[in-house]
């Protein structure tokens, strides 16, 4: 009989937005990154040819299948540097393409947890946040209340059950200067040059998209140009295999066309966490997942958002991000939705609502995104140690 003995790692196991994920010091992590993601593979529990993750912290959905890695920053203007690995269920794949949005708002509080930041006794705390993956800054306002992060409040988010304290986060020039993930030319905002791009994917056909980069990189398209009404369920979404398939060759194909994938192949079995596909329809009522009424004067339009190659239940942070860049920009999808460009917008997804704003304005016929502000809210749900087979450390 074999004898492995398993050993210990420092973790925090935190909800962030809509989503939640394991959090570690990167002194707690090997440097090799190959070792590390074995490691973090580990804990979270995948590859699950179940799907299931039950030998693992994961939750088997793209939303609870998350690492995140915070350490103190050498840069000047930034407290912390934030590395989020979004961690596939069903392979052995942790991608590192992109940000997490919802996951952004646990950073703060994190950072404050482990006396990576000095903050306040009471009032809010300012933690500037350099985000690893995409080179972008995030500053998020962290309530504090007698030397501690308040964790508790009545500021309630849809798609989380329980209300919590509020943190604003913006995202400072979310589009600029994008790096790695710039795209194959044109503005680092929509990597073609173009607002609305005609994509001609093979077994689909023609369509007309929003290829943007704020937050992380997406795709955006009319749910008409699909089929769809805009109002459907994340189930109705995840039972219909034809769809989910096209979905996917669409935002394969925009990968590709955004200078993200080398080929439509790589994009899906190297890239699954960049770029996110949304579409978008004019506002109607619908039914959200809580059993909660929406009604079209409720909200300016309708939004759902594929994640990991399935239907999110709410609506991820970057891709929040993106909406509220694409709705002050004039001639992208989601404005001709709309009708018009709109600095503020409301919009319903499958949980419920969320308001995000934007400031854009164009230079030299380049369009520039310089911050999106929301509101999300953050949660320690465990504190102490995962375990792991001591070989992947050895």
């Amino acid at each position: 009989m074999t004898t492995q003995r398993q050993t210990r790692i420092p973790a925090l196991y935190m909800r962030g937005g809509t989503s939640k994920g394991v959090f570690f010091l990167p002194d707690d992590l090997p440097t090799d990154p190959a070792r590390r993601d074995a490691v973090l593979l580990r804990v979270i529990g995948s590859p699950d040819p179940y799907e299931k993750q039950i030998d693992g912290m994961g939750g088997a959905a793209s939303s609870t299948s998350k690492v995140v890695i915070i350490g103190k920053s050498d840069r000047p203007d930034c407290d912390v540097d934030y590395l989020f690995g979004q961690v596939a269920i069903d392979r052995p794949l942790v991608d590192w393409s992109g940000n997490c949005g919802n996951l952004t708002a646990a950073v703060g509080p994190f950072a404050i947890h482990r006396g990576l930041v000095q903050a306040p006794r009471d009032g809010v705390a300012r933690v500037t946040i350099w985000q690893a993956n995409i080179g972008k800054k995030i500053v998020a306002h962290v309530p504090m209340r007698d030397g501690q992060v308040q964790e508790l409040g009545d500021f309630v988010l849809d798609g989380v059950t329980f209300p919590a304290a509020e943190i604003r986060l913006e995202f400072l020039d979310p589009g600029a200067d994008a790096g790695e993930d710039g795209g194959a030319g044109g503005s680092a905002t929509f990597p073609t040059g173009k607002r609305i791009d005609e994509l001609d994917v093979p077994g689909v056909g023609k369509l007309r998209a929003t290829l943007i980069n704020a937050g992380n990189p997406g795709v955006f398209l009319a749910a008409a140009d699909l089929g769809l009404a805009g109002t459907e369920a994340p189930a109705e979404l995840a039972r219909d295999a034809a769809l989910l398939a096209r979905l996917e060759a669409i935002r394969a194909h925009a990968a590709v066309a955004m200078g993200l994938a080398e080929s439509a192949e790589y994009a899906t079995s190297h890239r699954q966490h960049t770029p996110k596909l949304a579409y978008f329809a004019a506002a109607a009522p619908y039914v959200a997942s809580s059993g909660k009424a929406v009604g079209a004067e409720d909200i300016d339009l309708l939004a759902r958002i594929i994640s990991m190659g399935k239907p999110h239940h709410a609506m991820t942070g970057t891709g929040a991000v993106g909406i509220a860049a694409a709705a002050a920009i004039p001639g992208t999808i989601v404005s001709e939705v709309l009708g018009g460009t709109r600095d503020t917008v409301c919009f319903g997804h499958p949980s419920g609502v969320l308001r995000v704003g934007a400031e854009a304005r164009e230079e030299g016929g380049n369009w520039i995104v310089t911050k999106v502000s929301m509101s999300r809210s953050a949660r320690r749900l465990m504190e102490g140690h995962v375990y792991v087979p001591q070989k992947l450390l050895d």
